[in-house]
């Protein structure tokens, strides 16, 4: 990633400006470049964490239970193994996923900030596999996907590459 020419005063000074509102700024590609290195790196940290944790197990938030079953109840019948990008980003998802991500305004820090997202669970994160979306649409996503089970993969081939590869192949 080109992050990686920052110095440490040009790191120091891109994490500051993720923290000012984004009316401070037009498209300055110093901000957008430290947005992207923030979420790559969460991504990553995220991916490491479900290759090295039974995702059946984790807790994401303090309020994993209420964002699932409101994600359920809204998004019944969303196939999140692999998502379809219109699922989220057409005209008519957009107007079905913002009041639920809006019932998470004060509940969810930083509820609406942008992610990375897996479209397909059983890949790791590539230029292919991601979607941008935000921070509560990623934890609505992801929390179903550890509790239904499709999140096991990616910690089983950790475990067991041999195994996996031979079930997929």
């Amino acid at each position: 990633m080109a992050a990686a020419g920052l110095g440490p005063g040009e790191a120091a000074a891109a994490a500051h400006a993720l923290t000012l509102p984004a009316e401070a700024f037009g498209n300055d590609p110093r901000v957008e470049l430290a947005w992207a290195m923030k979420a790559h790196q969460h991504a990553q940290v995220y991916f490491n964490l479900i290759s090295s944790v039974d995702p059946k197990f984790l807790n994401l938030t303090k309020v994993d239970d209420q964002i699932y079953s409101e994600f359920r109840r809204t998004f019944r019948d969303l196939k999140i193994d692999v998502l379809d990008p219109e699922e989220l980003k057409s005209e008519p998802a957009k107007e079905k996923w913002r009041p639920f991500c809006l019932r998470f305004e004060g509940v969810v820090e930083d509820f609406n900030y942008g992610t990375l997202l897996r479209l397909d669970c059983r890949k790791d994160y590539t230029e292919e596999n991601s979607i941008f979306a935000t921070r509560i649409q990623f934890f609505a996503i992801e929390i179903a996907r550890n509790r239904e089970g499709w999140n096991s993969i990616v910690y089983s081939s950790a475990k067991e590459p041999a195994a996996v590869d031979a079930a997929l192949g």
